[in-house]
């Protein structure tokens, strides 16, 4: 029996993108997932995100009850879980996009925006640019992948940072937890690099 894959649909995702690249990446169905009821039957979550860290927070949760059943599913029942870009983002405490605004709070720590001291590096950070691994973390391997974001999560626990880049400075490009993970860069985008990923996403058994 195939797996559940639940892709959220909260207004703010590439869904069709991403859904595409989960296909392409072995997925034998790809569920878009609006409602709560869908992500408590997934087997596996996966949250994209684009735009604002307070808009993408609050559309997330205008949908009834898909708040919590994010928590119950990835954080409770530890069914894997990976967040993309904005999605990887809204895993932290809280974001200092257009104001303060509070995260799902899975993992400690603050998105704030990317500065750089090389006035020759542009904000937001766009394009290719290398992951480097940290330790021994989960999915992660060595290459490139696309970026392009102006804010960054600053972790409270750098043992919870599982791969960074670098524009102008270390800038976390993975973070994770037990049966969560979230990546700074677009797997859609990220061609062969990408894809590769998300299959390790969907055979991963944590």
């Amino acid at each position: 029996m195939s797996e559940r894959i639940a892709l959220i649909d909260y207004g703010a995702g590439n869904l069709r993108s991403v859904h595409n690249a989960l296909m392409a990446a072995g997925a034998q169905a790809v569920d878009v997932a609006a409602n709560a009821s869908d992500v408590a039957a997934a087997d596996r979550i996966v949250l994209p995100g684009v735009g604002a860290f307070g808009a993408c927070m609050q559309a997330l949760s205008a949908l009834p009850g898909m708040v919590d059943a994010l928590h119950d599913a990835a954080v409770e029942k530890k069914r894997p879980f990976l967040g993309i870009c904005v999605g990887m983002q809204l895993m932290a405490e809280r974001g200092e996009e257009h104001g303060t605004h509070d995260g799902l709070g899975w993992i400690a720590g603050t998105v704030k925006p990317m500065a750089s001291v090389d006035p020759q590096l542009k904000i937001p950070h766009m394009g290719w640019n290398d992951v480097t691994p940290h330790g021994a973390p989960p999915l992660i391997e060595r290459g490139e992948a696309y970026f392009l974001h102006g804010y960054h999560v600053a972790l409270a626990d750098p043992a919870d940072s599982y791969a960074i880049t670098d524009h102008g400075g270390p800038v976390t490009a993975a973070i994770g937890r037990d049966t969560m993970i979230g990546v700074q860069f677009h797997p859609e985008k990220s061609q062969g690099y990408g894809l590769d990923f998300l299959s390790r996403f969907l055979a991963w058994r944590p």
